[in-house]
C-alpha cells in the first residue's frame, strides 16, 4: 500500500535534524572552544560528537520503546527527576534564545548588536504569537544555504596566507586584534570571555570545557523524535536520521575549524565573537563577508524562532498539568500559547540586555546536558532494555555530567541556581494543584531540544 504523500521520509528527517543544529552553535561555539582547548580543539569536537551519538541513541531507544508517544517515558523517572528534566529543558531553551539573539546582533550589526538583538526577539515574539513555525521545506532551504556559506568560509580559510602572526600566543593581544575586527560595542560584559582568554596552557579540563561548548552545536538533533506520526517510517527515521546528522555535523565542524585555525590562528579564533565574519573581514572577500553575515542572520533567526516556540510549548504543557501557573497553559483561538510567548519573550529580552551570548551558550548547554543525563537515566529504568543500551546510557549519562561540570564556574553556578529555583517553583505550583484538584501530576519530558 502506498504511503500518504505528506509523510516525511528518513532522508528529509536527516535534513530536519541538520537544520535544528545549523544555528547559533556553528557561528559562535568554536571560539570559546578554541580558547579552552587551544590546538586540541579537533579532539574536543570528536569528544562532543561521541557524547551526541550517545544522546541520540538513548533518545531513539526511549522513543521506540514507547510507540504510543514520548510522553509515556515520564513514568520511567521518579517524580523529582521528572520535574528537574522539565525545568532543565525550559532553562536550556530560554538560554539558547538569548544566545541566538546576541549572535544575530553581533553578526548583522557589530557596532551596535544589542539593540538589534532586542528587535529580533520582539519580532520573533510576534511571529510565534500568530503560530508561524519552521516547516521541513524551510529546513531544507536553511541547510542548503548554510552549506553554501560554510563552503565559502572553508575555501577562504584554507587558501588564505594564514594569520599575520601579530599577537600569536598572547591572549591579550589576540583579544585586542579580534575586537578591532569584530567591533562589539554595546554588548553586555561577558565574564566567559575573560575566563577563557586567560587559558594559555589548556589541560584535560580545558579539553572537557571545549567539548561542552562544541556540544551546543549538536543540541537540536532530537528534533526528529518530535515529528512522531509525521514520519513515513518512524522507527527507522528516529534511529538513523539523528545519528547520520551527528556524523555529518562532526565532519563539518572539523573542516570548518581547520579553515578558521589556518586563516585566523588559534589565539585569534579564541578571541573572536564572530569568527566566521572575522575570517572574511581580514581578507579581500567583502562580498563573501556579506554572504556569511546573511547566512548567520538567517540561521540564528531560525534558531531564535525555534528556541522560543519550543520554550513556550514546554511552559504551556507544564502549566496544563500544574507545574507552572495555570494561565501559561491557556492558548489562543488559533491554538497558540500567546501568554507563554509573551512572558518568555519578555524574559528573553531582559536577559539579553544583561548577559552576553557566550554566557547564554554556557548556561544553555549546561542545562541541556543535565536534561540529557536524565534521559539516559530513563533508559536505565526501562524494563527489558538491551545490555548495549544500558552501557550507552551509563557512559552517556556520566559523560553529560562531566561536560556540564567542566563549564566555566560563573555560568555553571548560574545554571545550578536556575535549575534549583525552577524546580522549587514547579514544586510549589504542583502542591497547589494537588490541594485543589487531587494527586500531584508531573509533566513528562519530551525528547526534543532547542535549535542552536
Amino acid at each position: 500500500m502506498p504511503h500518504p504523500p505528506d509523510r516525511i521520509r528518513t532522508a528529509t528527517a536527516v535534513v530536519v535534524a541538520l537544520a535544528a543544529t545549523f544555528g547559533t552553535g556553528l557561528y559562535a561555539a568554536l571560539a570559546p572552544a578554541a580558547a579552552a582547548a587551544g590546538s586540541w580543539i579537533p579532539l574536543a569536537i570528536v569528544l562532543a560528537g561521541l557524547v551526541a551519538l550517545g544522546v541520540v541513541a538513548s533518545i531513539a531507544h526511549l522513543a521506540t520503546a514507547r510507540p504510543a508517544g514520548p510522553e509515556l517515558v515520564g513514568g520511567d523517572l521518579p517524580a523529582p527527576a521528572l520535574r528537574l528534566a522539565g525545568v532543565a529543558r525550559l532553562v536550556s531553551r530560554l538560554a539558547a534564545a538569548v544566545a541566538a539573539a546576541g549572535v544575530f546582533g553581533a553578526y548583522v550589526l557589530p557596532s551596535q548588536p544589542l539593540p538589534l538583538a532586542v528587535l529580533a526577539v520582539l519580532a520573533v515574539i510576534g511571529v510565534n504569537a500568530v503560530g508561524v513555525r519552521v516547516s521541513p521545506g524551510a529546513s531544507r532551504g536553511l541547510v542548503v544555504g548554510t552549506l553554501v556559506v560554510l563552503a565559502a568560509v572553508v575555501v577562504v580559510g584554507l587558501t588564505s596566507g594564514g594569520p599575520d602572526g601579530s599577537g600569536a600566543g598572547d591572549p591579550a593581544a589576540a583579544a585586542a586584534a579580534s575586537a578591532a575586527v569584530d567591533g562589539g560595542a554595546g554588548t553586555p560584559d561577558d565574564p566567559v570571555v575573560g575566563t577563557l582568554q586567560a587559558v594559555v596552557d589548556p589541560g584535560p579540563l580545558g579539553l572537557l570545557t571545549a567539548a561542552a561548548f562544541v556540544f551546543f552545536a549538536y543540541t537540536g538533533l532530537s528534533r526528529v523524535a518530535e515529528l512522531g506520526g509525521s514520519l513515513r517510517d518512524p522507527m527507522r527515521a528516529i534511529r538513523r536520521a539523528p545519528a547520520i546528522a551527528v556524523l555529518i555535523m562532526t565532519l563539518l565542524l572539523l573542516v570548518l575549524t581547520a579553515a578558521l585555525v589556518h586563516g585566523l590562528g588559534v589565539t585569534r579564533l579564541a578571541g573572536s565573537t564572530t569568527a566566521l565574519a572575522s575570517l572574511m573581514d581580514t581578507g579581500d572577500s567583502p562580498a563573501i563577508g556579506v554572504l556569511v553575515r546573511i547566512g548567520a542572520a538567517a540561521a540564528t533567526a531560525a534558531a531564535l524562532l525555534g528556541a522560543l516556540s519550543r520554550a513556550s510549548g514546554t511552559a504551556s504543557r507544564m502549566a496544563r498539568v500544574g507545574e507552572l501557573p495555570a494561565p501559561l497553559g491557556r492558548g489562543g483561538s488559533r491554538g497558540t500559547q500567546w501568554r507563554a510567548d509573551l512572558l518568555l519573550g519578555g524574559l528573553t529580552v531582559v536577559v539579553t540586555l544583561l548577559v552576553g551570548p557566550l554566557t547564554a551558550i554556557a548556561v544553555s548547554v549546561g542545562a541541556a546536558l543535565v536534561h540529557h543525563a536524565l534521559l539516559h537515566l530513563a533508559v536505565l529504568r526501562l524494563p527489558g532494555r538491551p545490555a548495549r543500551s544500558a552501557v550507552v546510557a551509563v557512559a552517556g549519562g556520566v559523560a553529560c555530567l562531566v561536560l556540564a561540570a567542566a563549564l566555566p564556574t560563573g555560568p555553571l553556578l548560574a545554571t545550578a541556581g536556575l535549575l534549583v529555583a525552577g524546580w522549587a517553583l514547579c514544586a510549589v505550583c504542583a502542591r497547589g494543584t494537588h490541594r485543589a484538584t487531587g494527586p500531584d501530576r508531573i509533566t513528562p519530558p519530551d525528547h526534543g531540544e532547542q535549535a542552536a
